[in-house]
């Protein structure tokens, strides 16, 4: 089995090392691996719960729902219920804020449009001022 350092994991992730130690020493990454010398082994297992756990993070899951998480895919199949109900709503989460910022983005759009010919308009003015 192949195993990565965690400088390998940060560069592959572009995750600080810093927030790796953090996210063990939460629970979101259980069974690491330590060498001889105590440094952080990161196998193929570890790799994949980390992308699940960068995942739900960038979709605002709390700590404590990935925790939750990840101990249930530590338990294994009789809990593969439990993980797709958990799943199904917080994709329902992450749509609905989705639409909120959809909306929040089209009203920057209008003052971005209305600033923008602001801007024109007064630039038009100025030129025709200058022309006289």
């Amino acid at each position: 089995m192949k195993y990565y350092s965690i400088s390998e994991v940060s560069a592959k992730f572009n995750i600080p090392e810093s927030t790796l130690r953090y996210y063990e020493k939460k629970g979101l990454l259980p069974l690491i691996e330590r060498d001889e010398a105590g440094r952080r082994l990161f196998s193929e297992d570890q790799m994949t719960l980390l992308k699940i756990v960068t995942y739900l993070k960038n979709t605002h899951m709390s700590i404590r729902g990935i925790k939750q998480y990840i101990a249930w895919v530590v338990e294994g199949d009789r809990t593969t219920e439990l993980r797709l109900e958990m799943l199904k709503n917080h994709k329902q989460a992450v749509l609905a804020e989705i639409s909120l910022m959809t909306k929040a983005l089209e009203g920057i759009d209008v003052k971005i449009s209305r600033y923008a010919k602001r801007i024109q308009e007064s630039n038009k003015n100025n030129n025709r001022e200058e022309a006289l």
